[in-house]
């Protein structure tokens, strides 16, 4: 049976990893590998200046005390003699549509796992105030599983998936969209009179096209970006490559 690796960036506890984990229950030997509380918006980065715990918390399964990429390095280098098959990061509280790639921990841990050649996904699901159902995302993923692992994914490239609230049973693959947020900072002064800044989002759906993540979202259906580790833009490579003999001593 194929060995399915579970990861997240909410914690090892958290609602939407327990909802995925039970939604594929039989499709392989199942390992659960993840942060022991939440490290959300923590993208690919990695604890350097101190130790990396794990501890084992049930049969196969390790909470990692560290980000969700500690936790795929931990996985493929210290706990599996063998790259697992396959990489499933979420169910994520929350999309990650757009620009939030870059920040988010769901979307850093599959990248982690492209990085080390084992197929992955990261899946989350878009809510609406405290009410959300992980439930339809797991049965997605599910049906996804067997055709990642029969036909598999080219090398460098993951797939972002993002689930509507309330799913239509259509499915688009799509680019990923332009900014779609606008940051705020919310200033205050604590009993000390330090200043501090809560940082929250604002959504900006202007222009946004049709063939991206969120416009998918938008009309009710699966949202399904490939994201390649790769990130060089080759015209701008082809264009700027004359500058060097202007730079060169």
């Amino acid at each position: 049976m194929p060995h399915i690796v579970i990861t997240n960036d909410d914690g090892i506890a958290a609602p939407g990893l327990r909802a995925l984990v039970k939604g594929i229950e039989g499709m392989g030997n199942i390992s659960i590998v993840a942060p022991s509380y939440e490290r959300s918006a923590t993208a690919q980065s990695l604890t350097l200046r101190q130790p990396i715990y794990c501890d084992k918390v049930a049969d196969n399964e390790w909470a990692i005390e560290g980000t969700p990429a500690d936790a795929m390095i931990v996985a493929f280098h210290a706990l599996f003699a063998t790259p697992p098959d396959l990489v499933i990061s979420g169910i994520n509280r929350g999309s990650n549509l757009g620009e939030n790639i870059y920040y988010s921990g769901t979307v850093g841990a599959a990248m982690e796992a492209a990085i080390n050649k084992v197929p992955a996904l990261a899946v989350s699901l878009l809510t609406r105030g405290r009410s959300y159902d992980f439930e339809p995302a797991a049965k997605f993923v599910r049906k996804l599983i067997p055709l990642v692992l029969k036909e598999g994914l080219p090398s460098g490239v993951l797939l972002n998936i993002n689930v509507p609230p309330k799913w239509n049973g259509k499915v688009r693959f799509t680019r990923q969209s332009s900014k779609i947020t606008r940051n705020v900072l919310q200033p205050g002064q604590d009993p000390r009179g330090r200043t501090y800044y809560w940082l929250r989002e604002q959504e900006v759906i202007e222009g946004i096209g049709s063939d991206t993540d969120y416009a998918a979202i938008f009309a009710g259906e699966i949202s399904i970006t490939p994201l390649h580790l790769d990130h060089t833009d080759t015209p701008s490579l082809n264009h700027l490559s004359h500058w060097a003999k202007f730079l060169s001593e």
